[in-house]
């Protein structure tokens, strides 16, 4: 909804501007689980080239502002990412 009334006021104006936001979904964030952690943007890319990972990981990840940062892992990326913890599974019950 946002973006269509930004889009609308620009188109309004004759600006034209491209808005591309990254997007993760748990499928495309579990391409990454078995990642070299800790990594830099490029260590990750590397690893997202080379297991196979689709288009979109690769997408993703080029679009993360790179200032030389190390990420522990992918909540460092993605921090909505769900850990176990959030689906209430307790393994010491079975």
């Amino acid at each position: 909804m946002e973006i269509q009334i930004i889009w609308l006021f620009l188109r309004h104006k004759n600006l034209h501007v491209i808005i591309i936001a990254m997007y993760w979904t748990l499928d495309l964030a579990s391409k990454l689980e078995d990642a070299p952690w800790p990594a830099t943007k490029e260590e990750l890319i590397d690893y997202a080239i080379r297991s196979g990972a689709p288009a979109e990981v690769l997408e993703n990840l080029q679009e993360i502002e790179d200032e030389g940062d190390v990420y522990e892992s992918i909540e460092d990326i993605w921090p909505d990412y769900p850990t176990k913890d959030d689906f209430l599974w307790n393994e010491d019950e079975y």
